[in-house]
């Protein structure tokens, strides 16, 4: 029996995911210590690059469909992957301001080429009834850019310096995602005579089609506005959280075993996401599904506000509760758009809902930052502060999931 080819396009498209978010999302906050380590220039200006970064980011997502209908994903992407390896060349070597801002728009715009939409795009097309799974899979290739490309990262800097550095990993990237293009993530199922799910036939379970809507259709739509702006919020306080857990866990339990939780949460974050994918049924209300991976973020920060106390096993609980729902913030959107909309439309409402999300989440860290210093001046506590903020923000995105239920076959 012929092997179903769609789960070659999985690991494939996991492995562009690693490198994406290996060099998109986790290496920024290296890029930035080692600039100011090379340059000088104040936290405040390299802080403002990866703003930047994530901003234009955000402005390219949104052109995503527009550029696969003129390029195709496969020549999208593998320009995007020369663009932020380039990028990236850019944030080792600018010896001015100017030129570390370009460079930063240029690994922007790189990176969104590898994100979310572009795993969307590649895997979709393989799988009907088996998409969710299928897609946690792939998304778990972004988790693990923060469990193998931050280590990579630091121990080549260590090595070559962040210019060598930047230069060999920037190849082996191009490469291998170049590679994984041309022979594997071009092909569709007709292209090897397959159907999606490995059928037999193509008739199994193909979604309702409808008339897809315009999109100043979308934002009057209830659906799309309450989708948006969950996943927007959710994102906010996991990438604000997370920008300075590190920090306040440093006191705690020291920068080994620091690292060593950050890691584990990492490893939850990958569990989580492949247990949701593996055991939502077909039919179960994702918005639901979404709530419930936030509500056990929401007992993990509960658990830090009495850990970042001073109770080391409650913040080790709290870290590992939180990681398990990080995956699922960036995978079960996408799965929401997907059982909402026509499937013609999909492309360009998880692009719309993925740009609005990573140009609210740019700002989080330095919001997150601003919280932090107001709680020592107001003689509160750093670490509970920001926990007690992060759960009421989730409780929040929550509450935007739920107000969207029903509203797909009404709007």
């Amino acid at each position: 029996m012929k092997t179903f080819f769609g789960w070659r396009v999985v690991a494939a498209a996991s492995t562009v995911a690693m490198f994406g978010w290996g060099f998109g999302l986790y290496g920024p906050p290296i890029y930035l210590q080692s600039v100011i380590d090379r340059t000088g220039w104040p936290v405040a200006l390299v802080s403002a690059a990866v703003t930047v970064h994530f901003l234009v980011g955000a402005v390219t997502v949104a052109g995503m469909p527009n550029l696969y209908a003129r390029f195709g994903a496969v020549r999208t992407t593998a320009v995007g992957v020369v663009a932020l390896a380039l990028g990236v060349i850019g944030w080792a070597t600018s010896d001015h301001p100017a030129l570390l801002f370009l460079s930063a728009c240029i690994s922007g715009c790189g990176w969104a080429t590898m994100g979310a939409v572009a795993l969307n795009g590649f895997v979709s097309p393989w799988f009907i009834r088996r998409r969710p799974f299928a897609l946690s899979l792939a998304y778990n290739g972004a988790t693990l850019g923060g469990v193998v490309m931050t280590p990579a990262w630091v121990l080549s800097i260590e090595a070559l310096e962040f210019k060598g550095a930047a230069l060999v990993i920037g190849g082996v990237m191009i490469a291998v995602v170049t590679t994984l293009l041309a022979s594997i993530l071009s092909k569709r199922p007709r292209d090897v005579g397959q159907y999606p799910d490995g059928q037999t036939d193509a008739d199994g379970g193909l979604p309702r089609q409808a008339n897809a809507q315009t999109v100043a259709a979308l934002r009057r739509n209830r659906s799309f506005l309450t989708l948006a702006a969950g996943m927007s919020i959710g994102l906010f306080a996991q990438v604000g959280l997370l920008a300075h857990l590190f920090s306040l866990l440093l006191p705690i339990l020291g920068e080994v075993n620091s690292g060593y939780l950050l890691s584990g949460a990492t490893a939850c974050a990958v569990l989580g996401r492949s247990l949701f994918g593996w055991l939502m049924p077909r039919e179960a209300n994702r918005r639901v599904v979404a709530a419930l991976s936030y509500g056990f973020q929401i007992v993990g920060c509960l658990c830090l506000i009495a850990g970042l106390s001073g109770h080391p096993g409650l913040a080790i609980a709290g870290v590992l509760l939180f990681g398990f729902g990080i995956g699922n913030a960036t995978s079960l959107p996408p799965l929401i758009v997907q059982a909402e909309f026509p499937e013609v439309q999909v492309q360009k409402v998880v692009s719309l809902v993925i740009s609005a999300s990573q140009a609210t989440f740019a700002f989080a860290p330095a919001v997150f930052g601003l919280l932090r210093d107001s709680a020592g001046s107001w003689g509160g506590t750093e670490g509970p502060s920001l926990a007690i903020a992060t759960a009421v923000i989730f409780a929040a995105a929550i509450c935007c999931f739920m107000m969207g239920r029903g509203q797909a076959e009404t709007d």
